[in-house]
């Protein structure tokens, strides 16, 4: 008689908040594969990169069938979900779906990537899923990808210390996925917007627009602008091997 595989648990959880239609979405589809727990912060928390709380306790609430709102980072999130919250540990952490893309130096700034950054540092398989739309988010295809996703790596696993950063281009139809590298984009050299509040302080919006970005046909941002699906394996040492060499010939 043939075992039945056992049933899989899967943590979610995003940089958008627990309220976020992305989250909500790539849960219900990843409840097909198993058993979804929903641990996410309680409120907006785009760009907190992969900061942990560390100045004050963290406080959960409890929002019924395995969902969890944490009043603190995404990066939180999980080291609470693995080691306070689950009653097992999960075989995938699948962050997202965010609002906007993560393309190329995003991923340093990402609350949605370092979800999957602090599973991965854990020992556990997991990637990050972003749509790059601006509005009128869609975000079933997405969703879809994901589970066909996270189903291949619950059965094959992933290279040693890599996590996934995927990006779904915002188009009607999809026309395939790329695995891709890391590309570079450009913003306006101004980037600080100056005003004054009703009360004649000053106070600073940071932002830019995006000039361009650099990169060849095997980068992130050209398979999104050409409708496939960008795959980008990440690891986390960041050391430059080639200025290695260099370096060395220093003396001080």
């Amino acid at each position: 008689m043939t075992k039945a595989p056992a049933k899989k648990t899967i943590l979610i959880s995003n940089d958008d908040g627990i309220r976020s239609e992305g989250i909500k979405s790539l849960a219900a589809a990843m409840r097909r594969l198993g058993t979804v727990y929903v641990v996410a912060p309680d409120r907006e928390r785009s760009a907190a990169g992969h900061s942990l709380t560390l100045h004050r306790p963290l406080r959960i609430e409890d929002l019924g069938r395995r969902t969890y709102a944490v009043d603190g980072t995404p990066a939180d999130c999980v080291s609470i979900a693995v080691n306070g919250i689950l009653p097992v540990r999960p075989d995938i952490v699948v962050s997202g779906i965010n609002k906007g893309s993560n393309l190329g130096e995003d991923v340093t700034y990402s609350g949605t990537v370092s979800v999957a950054m602090e599973a991965m540092l854990m020992g556990i398989p997991s990637f990050a899923v972003s749509l790059a739309g601006r509005d009128n988010y869609d975000f079933r295809a997405s969703a879809a990808f994901a589970v066909k996703l996270a189903r291949h790596i619950l059965r094959g696993g992933l290279p040693k210390d890599t996590l996934l950063n995927v990006n779904c281009p915002a188009v009607n139809k999809i026309k395939g996925h790329r695995i891709t590298s890391q590309g570079k984009r450009f913003f306006s050299e101004n980037n600080i917007v100056e005003k004054l509040d009703p009360r004649g302080r000053k106070y600073y919006w940071i932002g830019g627009d995006m000039l361009r970005w650099e990169g060849g046909e095997d980068t992130d941002f050209y398979a999104v602008s050409k409708g496939y699906i960008s795959i980008t394996p990440l690891h986390l040492d960041l050391t430059n091997y080639s200025s290695i060499k260099e370096l060395e010939r220093i003396r001080l």
